[in-house]
């Protein structure tokens, strides 16, 4: 086995990481603006008011609405990705996340055009989903086919670093924003960090398009084996491999509750805690998960990729019971270190390495769409979950659950379905990179 696949020039990882790095960063600050907005804001400037709860509801939902779009984004970017290349989707997605944010900014309040105001919303919304969906499986394909073969975990979990950072600048940009008065919030504060997207597409445009194509595809493209119908291909022979990961990810639901559902409940006349201290907390949790991240995804060259997601799978969901506690509780010291264990430590140790952990379940011609169908179906659901756990803590409750105890159940049953995935997976971190995705009884056999 060779220390990286042929034709990788020194220097080349770090350069494609670092790409993957800086464009997650600012595709996913424009993605978890909204969420803020969605917990924070949304409700009062987009829906009937009336109703506090139900316009609350719907301002959750508007958020999973873009995890809707998800899966549909990847069948039709990933099979561009497989049949064109990397770099192409991560040139778009960028540009598509930071053109429709911009004009979520930008649009009329409900007060001002009626309910053409929250359908406007959706529809942007339902962009930024489908550049969502392209981007991280996008990037990380991009760097795991760069990478070392004995070094994938930790290059590959440089999109996810980059995520976690974009989180940390959309959360400490809205921070002044939470502080301003109620009415200079609701009229104009909101929309600042959404217009600064445009930022967004020009730095994204300047950085991507710099990255050069990975060797694997470019080897595909010279010898004439990209496949011309990689979704045919991928549904005939790693269906089962696609499933896997759709379950696996049900684990960004901890995710998800921790940074939308619970910085609305947290703030809540019911529970009535400080908004810019609950986003002080989101920020000090990705800040300590920017170390977390790399720091597992090297553990996971050394050990394997399963058992270091495990960690996160199994206690991830007891971290969030005790996270909502502390919310509860009402003690502020408490909740920033029971958050940052949460957030930054222990889920990190699933968030870090699923991207060589998934990536490293398929074969170059179908990676790209392997990973975004199946990350984007799981997604959709943990995207969901925000809404679901708003109707959990309703009086009428949901499935006989009620209460944030019942939101703690419902992570749970969904991080118990990623962990079995992923413990009866195959282990891959010894497997050449030429060699990914192909049965054990069939690797000298081409794709």
């Amino acid at each position: 086995m060779t220390d990286q696949p042929p034709g990788v020039r020194q220097g080349t990882p770090r350069k494609a990481a670092v790409a993957a790095w800086i464009g997650s960063a600012l595709e996913y600050y424009d993605f978890f603006i909204y969420g803020s907005a969605a917990a924070l804001i949304f409700s009062d400037v987009f829906f009937d008011t009336s109703d506090p709860a139900t316009a609350t509801l719907q301002s959750l939902a508007t958020f999973g609405v873009a995890y809707a779009a998800r899966p549909v984004g990847a069948f039709i970017l990933g099979h561009i990705g497989d049949r064109f290349g990397r770099k192409k989707i991560m040139v778009f997605t960028l540009i598509l996340m930071g053109v429709s944010t911009f004009l979520i900014g930008c649009l009329p309040t409900r007060e001002q055009i009626g309910g053409l105001a929250p359908v406007l919303l959706v529809v942007l919304r339902v962009l930024q989903g489908l550049s969502a969906a392209g981007e991280q499986a996008s990037a990380n394909s991009m760097t795991l086919e760069h990478a070392p073969a004995d070094r994938r975990g930790y290059y590959t979990s440089f999109t996810l670093n980059g995520t976690q950072f974009g989180q940390i600048l959309a959360t400490l940009v809205f921070i002044p924003v939470a502080a301003l008065p109620e009415e200079q919030m609701l009229s104009w504060g909101w929309r600042v960090p959404f217009w600064l997207s445009v930022l967004v597409a020009i730095a994204g445009y300047v950085i991507r398009r710099r990255v050069e194509e990975t060797p694997a595809f470019t080897q595909s493209v010279a010898e004439g084996t990209v496949a011309k119908m990689p979704l045919s291909l991928l549904f005939r022979d790693h269906w089962a491999s696609v499933l896997r990961v759709v379950c696996a990810a049900l684990i960004a639901t901890v995710s998800t509750i921790f940074t939308v559902w619970a910085l609305n409940y947290a703030t809540s006349d019911e529970i009535g805690l400080d908004r810019a201290t609950m986003l002080w907390v989101s920020s000090a949790a990705n800040g300590v998960a920017l170390i977390a991240i790399p720091l597992w995804a090297r553990l996971s060259d050394r050990i394997g990729r399963r058992p270091v997601f495990l960690v996160g799978a199994i206690g991830s969901p007891i971290m969030i019971f005790a996270y909502l506690a502390a919310i509860n509780s009402g003690d502020y010291p408490l909740i920033f270190l029971v958050g940052m264990a949460t957030l930054g430590v222990v889920y990190s140790a699933s968030n870090g390495i699923w991207p060589s952990l998934y990536g490293e379940m398929f074969t170059t011609h179908v990676r790209l769409s392997g990973m975004a169908i199946g990350t984007q179906i799981g997604f959709a659901v943990a995207g969901f979950a925000v809404a679901s756990a708003a109707g959990i803590v309703s009086p009428e409750g949901w499935l006989g659950l009620q209460g944030w105890v019942g939101v703690g159940i419902f992570t749970a049953v969904l991080c118990a379905i990623s962990a079995v995935a992923v413990a009866t997976a195959r282990e891959t971190y010894k497997i050449p990179t030429e060699d990914l995705g192909r049965a054990p009884a069939a690797l000298s056999h081409s794709a």
